[in-house]
């Protein structure tokens, strides 16, 4: 896992690793200012309002949803967890298929199945089907979080793509916050199913607009590609510890997070508030901090430098989930609204970190990162419930700074191999594959 071997630093010395490479030496990118780079990054932000509208909605129903099915709270987030354990499996193949397609393609391909799948579930005739075609949706649904952060690096200027990732990754918080706000006020009111219909309706408008907005890919030339390569490309980036320690961050930072929110709802219509659904739901707002948080990334990365913002956002994490634990409603929502920034801020650094990192097979890099993200939220966030169920919030919390703890230490671990591991070069730059901070 540490060392790359001597056979293989042959084969990732070739050119056909990354075929943007001849593209890249001739064109370098769209850069901020221009036309293009605006419609680039508005359509990028409608896409991932498309997504994470659609993937997380029911998590602003889920109280309405066990009531009215009459189940547990930790079965009520399986309508979360199948999605995002759909999004888990899919993001690698997507990453593949459009080394064949071209990155806007497979994400064209992606919004318009994940759109006519939100319509889908919100005619679900039961909880099994509404179940089933949830995990459908999101193997369409990860189509888009595999692809974007590969396209942003291939086709923005690599002077701009910390801000061009971090406002897509402050697009993914307005849609998460737009499908929670919109469902569960809904839901109160007219039931889930309207609920969900409200959302896809939203969905299919932000997709109507990434289809419309988006750039041509200039930088990048679609290419087959063999099991071999692809077995190559992973391989190099499950071989880089910092790689793997970057992976490991979401799941356990996301995996708190969404844990909090799929269970936060409960508690504050339980006895301890009693808050009407329609009131509850409005804690989704805080996902605003996120928005905030993660558009100042682009800025922190280059003064204080990876490292430091990636811990930075991790301790915020923790102080605002320590937070959630006071008595007022006020500590609560001060608290939601710490974790919430403190989260996107981690996230928007591991991610782009990873794209800046990776030196082969970055669609594949990015993919990973996107496995791991996924599978935290749909394990971690499902597990947890078990912990609410039967020892309510302050196990809960405390679970979640563990986790938060535990990526810490991973992160530092990552980046001390990382510094003493054995260097490949890399035949296309002369630059030593590993060493890129």
């Amino acid at each position: 896992m540490v060392s790359i071997g001597d056979s293989y630093r042959v084969l990732v010395s070739t050119t056909a690793i990354d075929p943007t490479h001849r593209l890249r030496s001739r064109w370098s990118g769209y850069r901020a200012g221009t036309v293009a780079y605006r419609r680039l990054l508005v359509g990028l932000g409608a896409a991932g309002i498309a997504t994470f509208a659609q993937l997380y909605a029911p998590q602003g129903l889920l109280p309405v949803l066990a009531r009215g099915l009459r189940i547990d709270a930790s079965q009520a987030a399986l309508s979360v967890s199948l999605a995002t354990w759909g999004v888990a499996l899919s993001v690698l193949p997507w990453s593949v298929w459009s080394d064949r397609i071209g990155r806007l393609r497979a994400m064209r391909i992606a919004i318009v199945a994940a759109a006519a799948g939100g319509v889908l579930v919100a005619l679900s005739p039961n909880v099994e089907t509404l179940l089933a075609l949830r995990f459908v949706e999101g193997l369409a649904l990860g189509g888009l979080p595999a692809l974007a952060m590969t396209y942003l690096h291939d086709e923005v200027d690599a002077r701009h793509t910390p801000v061009a990732a971090a406002a897509y990754i402050s697009g993914t918080t307005v849609g998460g916050a737009c499908g929670r706000l919109i469902a569960g006020p809904l839901a109160a009111v007219a039931g889930w199913r309207l609920a969900l219909a409200g959302v896809a309706a939203v969905c299919l408008a932000a997709a109507v607009v990434f289809l419309r907005l988006m750039p041509p890919a200039r930088a990048y030339a679609p290419v087959r590609p063999s099991l071999r390569l692809l077995a190559g490309n992973v391989r190099a980036c499950v071989s880089d510890p910092l790689l793997v320690a970057l992976y490991l961050q979401p799941m356990l930072i996301m995996g708190g997070f969404v844990a909090v929110y799929n269970y936060l709802g409960f508690r504050l219509e339980g006895p301890e508030f009693g808050l009407p659904t329609v009131v509850a739901s409005l804690i989704f707002a805080a996902y605003g901090a996120g928005t905030v948080s993660s558009r100042l990334v682009g800025r922190w990365i280059p003064r204080f430098g990876r490292p430091a913002v990636l811990l930075a956002g991790t301790a915020a994490m923790i102080v605002g989930a320590v937070l959630t634990l006071g008595p007022s409603l006020v500590l609560v929502v001060a608290g939601l609204l710490v974790l919430t920034a403190g989260t996107f801020v981690a996230h928007a650094t591991a991610s782009a970190w990873v794209g800046h990192r990776a030196r082969v097979g970055r669609a594949q890099a990015s993919a990973l990162y996107n496995v791991a993200l996924y599978t935290g939220s749909a394990v971690i966030g499902w597990l947890v419930g078990f912990v609410w169920v039967s020892r309510g919030w302050p196990a809960t919390v405390a679970v979640v700074i563990a986790l938060a703890l535990l990526a810490v230490a991973v992160a530092g671990a990552g980046q001390r191999l990382a510094r003493r591991r054995p260097a490949g070069r890399d035949g296309r730059s002369g630059i030593t594959v590993g060493t890129r901070p």
